[in-house]
């Protein structure tokens, strides 16, 4: 047991019905960032780590026969970099799914050794498709977004946004833009309320740039984030302050509860953080998610670990930001 559960006071299981799939398709990325959950790279491209065309359609085959899921969460690595993201995109929204695209804006501008950018067709195609794009930019400060991610990768943002504001994205309601802000320390995210008002401030009194929302998550203490903390003799005071700031009214909206994950190989997990550590749903017993009926999810027992704390700390956190006041 991880202490977790007994802290909570009740098992943790899903709701009756679950309403999101969300789909890691592969963990390569144009970035390595120092929080990186999933260790992300541009060296992450081997078959067995990102999403082939046999399993986009069997993933999309699943989803045909689930009427609960409304939602379809497409995560990474960088999404846009698997060559099947497009048709994942296209036949969920055929579906009639909401399709959300963990979206690192630098990919927007990337350039490969050529000078040519090879992801420039991705915000005609997200705003055609009515996309959800929800954009990891870890601070408004240059400086801190250097310290994540390297020395050029506020600018590249800043000019990935500003191509989907001129589309209309984080304009237009229906072309909804929200940003992501992850502390650049061991530290847990300040109200994303306040928070969002000085992104905003920030990015359009500096920038010009607009967006829909804000989303505060906090970063988890496994990967290459738990190794940085390692290094520097700071992860028992980390892990440490997510436990003492442990608050049960995170317990309802937990991202857990609500949606199943599945990686690019088709393996099913609770979510992107128990991928990272390997930690299979328990009730799935090693099969595939089109091995599984919808049904058997909903209700289903939730794995759990020290790193769920990250969840229920403070104001908590999930892939949509936080959780309570």
């Amino acid at each position: 047991m991880s202490g977790f559960v007994e802290r909570l006071g009740v098992p943790l299981r899903a709701r009756a019905e679950i309403t999101t799939l969300q789909v890691n398709v592969g963990l390569a990325c144009n970035l390595a960032c120092r929080h990186c959950h999933v260790d992300s790279s541009p060296k992450r491209t081997a078959a067995d780590e990102n999403l082939s065309e046999e399993t986009a359609e069997r993933i999309l085959g699943w989803l045909a026969n689930a009427p609960s899921i409304t939602t379809v969460d497409l995560t990474g690595g960088s999404p846009e970099m698997n060559p099947h993201f497009r048709r994942l995109v296209t036949e969920s929204r055929r579906l009639g799914k909401r399709v959300m695209d963990r979206c690192n804006p630098t990919i927007l501008v990337h350039r490969d050794t050529t000078g040519a950018e090879p992801y420039a067709w991705a915000p005609a195609f997200l705003a055609d498709h009515g996309v959800h794009v929800v954009a990891s930019l870890p601070c408004y400060l240059e400086e801190n977004v250097r310290k994540q991610r390297g020395l050029t990768a506020f600018p590249d943002s800043v000019a990935g946004l500003r191509r989907l504001n001129d589309i209309g994205y984080g304009r237009r309601p229906e072309l909804r833009l929200t940003l992501v802000y992850n502390p650049v320390g061991p530290s847990l995210p300040p109200p994303q309320q306040q928070l969002e008002a000085d992104y905003r401030r920030v990015l359009r009194d500096e920038y010009g740039l607009e967006f829909t929302e804000l989303w505060a998550i906090t970063n988890m203490p496994i990967a290459r984030w738990r190794d940085d903390l390692e290094r520097r003799g700071e992860l028992a005071a980390y892990e440490q302050r997510l436990l003492d700031a442990f608050n049960p009214a995170t317990f309802e909206g937990l991202m857990c509860r609500g949606q199943i994950h599945v990686d690019s190989q088709g393996r099913v997990h609770d979510c992107d953080f128990n991928y990272a550590l390997r930690l299979p749903t328990p009730s799935t017993a090693g099969r595939f998610l089109w091995e599984i009926d919808p049904a058997e999810l909903g209700g289903r027992e939730i794995a759990t670990g020290p790193h769920c704390f990250g969840c229920t700390a403070g104001a908590g956190s999930s892939c949509g930001g936080s959780l309570a006041s």
